[in-house]
Parts: structure tokens; sequence; C-alpha cells
């Protein structure tokens, strides 16, 4: 099994992306390739799920688009991915919220964490 991580390790392009999880809102700027032109698409959405890890490490983000929900799933080591920007910290207890897709309203806020400065 050490093999394959380490070759995994090899073939796995390191992103430096910030740290984050479930309850999280991101923005996701990601590389969209139309032809031979190449423009970057942005998507804001909550963080519902962190899964896998090495080079198979996923996480799912939804957003609304009207009153429909879309949720798109990224690879961490995807080569597309620009960046990720935090938008704010969600407090939840779970890491992955899947009961937040049946939420509609106000039980669908998620609370901000608070920073405690030391």
């Amino acid at each position: 099994m050490s093999i394959i991580r380490e070759i995994q390790k090899e073939l796995t392009v390191a992103n430096e992306l910030p740290v984050f999880g479930a309850g999280d809102t991101v923005i996701v700027s990601y590389k969209i390739v139309e032809g031979n032109k190449e423009r970057i698409q942005q998507f804001q959405g909550v963080v519902l799920q962190r899964r896998g890890n090495g080079a198979t490490e996923t996480f799912t983000v939804r957003k609304m688009s009207g009153n429909i929900g879309v949720e798109r799933i990224f690879p961490v080591n995807s080569p597309f991915i620009d960046g990720i920007t935090i938008v704010k910290r969600g407090a939840v207890r779970r890491a992955r919220i899947f009961y937040f897709r049946e939420r509609t309203g106000k039980s669908a806020r998620i609370r901000e964490k608070k920073k405690f400065t030391a």
C-alpha cells in the first residue's frame, strides 16, 4: 500500500487551498475550457461535505439558482481549480450536512463561527 501512496503523491497537483469544511460558504474559481478559449467561472455555495483523501479527495458545494438547488463535486487536487475563497465559516455539528438539502427559508440558515481573540 505504501508504494501506491508514494506514486499518488508524485502524480497529484499540490494546490495551496485554505482550510475549510462542511458548513463554510466558499467561492470556487474553476477554469473552463471552451474550444480554444479558457475562462474562469465562480461557483459560490455552502460546502456539504469533504470526502476521500490523497488523490481522490473531493468536496461538494451546494448553491441555490433561483428556486433550484445545484450541487457540484470538485476534486481537491484538480488543476482546473484556480482558487478557493472563504466567504464565511459555518458552525455545524456534523461533517456531512445532507439535511441541509431539505431546508428552506429560515431553517436553511447556518450560524457563523465566532472568532475568539486570545
